[in-house]
């Protein structure tokens, strides 16, 4: 188990690395969509190609995160259901719906955008906006972000059998919304009587 715990903490500060970097697109993002908008409605003049990297600087954003978010166990989830169970019930949902449904699902997307990005790569495939960019960039960031999903699943999964066998403890602790309000309001009013 020592091992692949090794692989899990590698894995899980590769996509820590790759996920608060990628939160630098997104003000990119804006700064492009900012610039083009003034251009815009100063000189008249407009360019799809920087609507388009816009898209790709959020998609990229979107996608090269989603495995961070995981990571950090940040993803929608209904804690009203969640939170009726006992922790132990918590990590069996958690284990079986990264068994059953996240790494079915990453892995069929990893295995089909293979051959979606070879081609659209060798064929040089464009926009089919005028003025747009080449398209096999965006299609590539759709399979590094599932990639990164997939590996980030395998590194929840050793984790969550590693914390079912007592091999680890807990690295994100359920907190109910209700729990989570009241220790915010505990800290906000711990803040302003000091």
């Amino acid at each position: 188990m020592a091992g692949l715990l090794a692989l899990s903490r590698t894995i899980d500060r590769a996509n820590e690395f790759i996920g608060k970097w990628v939160s630098w697109l997104i003000l990119l993002a804006i700064l492009v969509s900012a610039a083009n908008a003034i251009i815009r409605k100063v000189f008249d003049i407009s360019s799809n190609a920087w609507l388009e990297l816009q898209w790709y600087l959020f998609g990229a954003a979107f996608m090269l995160a989603a495995a961070y978010t995981l990571k950090q166990n940040e993803h929608i989830r209904i804690d009203i259901v969640y939170g009726m169970f006992s922790r132990r019930v918590q990590h069996w949902i958690d284990l079986l719906g990264h068994v059953l449904f996240l790494m079915p699902f990453v892995t069929l997307m990893v295995f089909y955008f293979v051959p979606y990005v070879r081609l659209s790569f060798h064929s040089g495939e464009m926009s089919n906006n005028s003025g747009g960019l080449i398209v096999w960039p965006a299609k590539a960031i759709l399979l590094a972000g599932f990639f990164l999903l997939a590996l980030q699943g395998i590194s929840e999964i050793i984790k969550k059998i590693a914390i079912m066998r007592g091999d680890m403890d807990d690295p994100n602790p359920f907190v109910s919304a209700h729990e989570q309000a009241e220790l915010e309001a505990k800290a906000l009013a711990d803040e302003v009587r000091s």
